[in-house]
């Protein structure tokens, strides 16, 4: 079995010194109901929040973790990070 070691870093964080799969990128931004929502788009569905920033981290760390382990436990491969974030000027 796999141990996933999630890291939280702002976009442009160097990854130098982590292994590809230590990694995974996820969205954080402001609900409407004043909870802030962390999101993992390379992992479909595995969506957390919290009161705080900090605590919409921690708990999108450990949807990760579940997320890889569950894959894992079914014999089902664990999708690469494939998602890339860009700005939009509109």
């Amino acid at each position: 079995m796999r141990r996933v070691r999630a890291i939280i870093a702002p976009i442009g964080f160097s990854t130098v010194g982590f292994k590809e799969a230590d990694v995974r990128q996820a969205l954080l931004y402001p609900g409407e109901d004043g909870y802030w929502v962390a999101e993992c788009p390379s992992l479909p569905g595995c969506v957390s929040q919290g009161r705080t920033r900090q605590e919409a981290l921690a708990n999108i760390k450990e949807a990760i973790e579940g997320y890889e382990l569950a894959l894992a436990e079914d014999g089902v491969p664990v999708p690469d990070d494939s998602f890339e974030a860009v700005v939009v000027a509109v």
